[in-house]
């Protein structure tokens, strides 16, 4: 019996120290020379702004006067707001504004459908299609930014850097430290080491002809940015990173909305791993390394299932035999390490720890989404915005 009980606990031992060791790997690499700063554009590039808008009434008018707000010559961009069942009101409010509203009316919402809406409804003249939520806030320099970034030739497809506009309470703290976690792991330590950068769902900018064919094979339901991200990159596709070029988003406040965003992210998750993993074969044969790292994150453990379960194992093993847990406590350590490192210092305050508190119930969320998956891929999941709902 104790022979079976080894080799389970050794094969659970090496699965979870390759997701820590490579958690580990992108978090020391951020830690590298800052990436080089694009040089001033000679030509301003024409943007299409699109922000879908599902049901946010609440927020898309703050979205929409930061993006009339941008330090941008007028006539090089739109602000596109696509429509579907918002309120009379906020529709007509909008329309009185120097933007294109494009009302939809879907009998199942997608963030795919809207977009692809959108761009049949305001044609091709545009160079560039910048993806935000309605929950999105922009900086006056956000366009001029991503416009310098665009005029290095070979640049097709930018993520900016997504932060925090609200952390108001403990789940909005966690949640924005769980964002700046992915932003240092997956976007910033992998453009130092020469991978694309991951794509988050907003703030992500893309040449306008490629966006727009690409978007038409997308039908996603849950989770269009996965598919849209392994089919670019499956196309060899490259992603970079703004790292001082800042979205603010609306974070998480309650346990509610945090279960079902996260059960909606798992689902997308495992479901685009089925679908892209027949392709792994071809991909490692043309060196497409982009396309199998990424295969590689829908394959990963979630951070926090890995957090929780590598400190029960530890308890677990050490309880049953200490020689044992020993390993396990080192490697809690080491991805311990890797978190603490990817968190930015502004967190690392009193208000952190007590924070931490909810960690193991968010947990607790966490793991019982495991047993709520099916079919959560086939329904839109909408998570509600507006600070203080």
């Amino acid at each position: 019996m104790e022979h079976i009980l080894t080799i389970i606990d050794w094969l659970l031992y090496i699965l979870f120290a390759i997701n820590v060791a490579y958690l580990l790997v992108y978090s020391l690499a951020s830690c590298k020379k800052p990436l080089p700063k694009a040089d001033k554009a000679t030509r301003y590039k024409r943007f299409a702004i699109l922000i879908p808008a599902y049901r946010e009434d609440a927020v898309i008018h703050e979205c929409v006067h930061s993006c009339l707000e941008l330090d941008y010559p007028a006539d090089c961009f739109d602000t596109i707001v696509i429509s579907d069942h918002m309120q009379p009101e906020t529709n007509a409010s909008l329309a009185a504004l120097p933007i294109r509203l494009v009302e939809v009316h879907f009998e199942k919402s997608t963030k795919s459908k809207a977009l692809n809406a959108a761009m049949a409804a305001i044609g091709n003249d545009y160079d560039i299609a910048l993806v935000l939520d309605a929950d999105n806030v922009v900086p006056y320099d956000y366009l001029s930014d991503i416009n310098d970034l665009f005029a290095n030739p070979g640049v097709e497809i930018v993520q900016t850097h997504r932060i925090a506009k609200n952390m108001n309470n403990d789940m909005a703290l966690l949640d924005a430290i769980s964002e700046e976690i992915n932003n240092t792991i997956f976007r910033l330590g992998h453009a130092k080491l020469g991978l694309s950068a991951a794509l988050i769902g907003s703030g992500m900018a893309f040449r306008y002809d490629l966006f727009r064919d690409t978007m038409l094979n997308i039908k996603a339901v849950g989770g269009f940015d996965r598919e849209l991200e392994l089919t670019l990159l499956y196309q060899g596709k490259c992603f970079h990173y703004l790292p001082d070029t800042f979205v603010f988003d609306e974070k998480i406040q309650n346990t509610q909305d945090f279960s079902r965003q996260r059960r909606r992210w798992l689902s997308a998750q495992w479901h685009y791993c089925r679908i892209f993993a027949k392709y792994l074969g071809k991909a490692l044969a043309a060196r497409n390394w982009d396309f199998c790292d990424k295969l590689f994150q829908q394959l990963s453990i979630p951070r926090l299932l890995l957090l929780g379960f590598t400190f029960f194992f530890a308890v677990l093993c050490t309880c049953y035999n200490w020689i044992w847990g020993m390993k396990w406590w080192a490697l809690f350590a080491l991805l311990v390490i890797a978190l603490l490192v990817a968190i930015p210092k502004r967190f690392c305050t009193s208000r952190l720890a007590v924070a931490l508190q909810s960690l193991p119930y968010t947990f607790l969320l966490m793991a019982a989404n495991i047993f709520k998956l099916r079919g959560a891929n086939k329904s839109f999941i909408h998570t509600r915005h507006g600070v203080g709902k």
